[in-house]
């Protein structure tokens, strides 16, 4: 219970904390970019794209998408389920889960060997005039893909065991 309450906190301050920054940086970059360019006639953040392209927004998606998961907010195709018996609807919910987490394992090996390479060779990318590095933006991707992966085992464990799919596990945080 302990393990999945600080899961839910790593998740909740990555989404709400981590997120949230980036999408309030995303948006003042672009609101002074703006105001510069047609007030000024000048940048005023030389390379403000290129941060919010390649920093921020990945960011962003990368700290949001765990926690989406684990509270289930994407859009799922459960008609079918729920018109199964329940035997039936419970044999499909493991294998669909099954073959999400053989899925995710398989992106999990690729994202981290691209991340690591990525941390190894020290990525940079250019910012208006300076170098950035790039990596720890791109040590994100094998996180929020491991969060995920987590929450899809510990769901097919539920499947498994004949409980239903929920969040009985973790306090909702907030």
């Amino acid at each position: 219970m302990a393990f999945w309450k600080a899961i839910d906190r790593l998740e909740g301050g990555l989404a709400s904390v981590g997120a949230g920054l980036c999408l309030f940086l995303i948006m003042m970059i672009t609101v002074i970019g703006v105001l510069g360019r047609y007030l000024l006639g000048m940048d005023l953040i030389p390379g403000g794209y290129n941060m919010i392209e390649r920093m921020l927004f990945p960011l962003l998606v990368f700290w949001a998408v765990p926690l989406g998961h684990r509270q289930g907010t994407f859009p799922r195709f459960d008609i079918l389920a729920d018109r199964m018996s329940p035997g039936w609807a419970r044999a499909v919910a493991v294998l669909v889960l099954t073959v999400e987490i053989v899925i995710f394992a398989v992106l999990l090996w690729y994202l981290w060997q691209f991340a690591w390479d990525a941390a190894q060779s020290a990525r940079q990318m250019q910012i208006g005039t300076r170098l950035w590095p790039v990596w720890p933006v791109m040590l994100m991707m094998p996180l929020a893909f491991a969060l995920m992966l987590l929450e899809m085992v510990r769901l097919w464990w539920q499947a498994l065991a004949g409980r239903p799919a929920g969040n009985d596990d973790v306090q909702e945080s907030g």
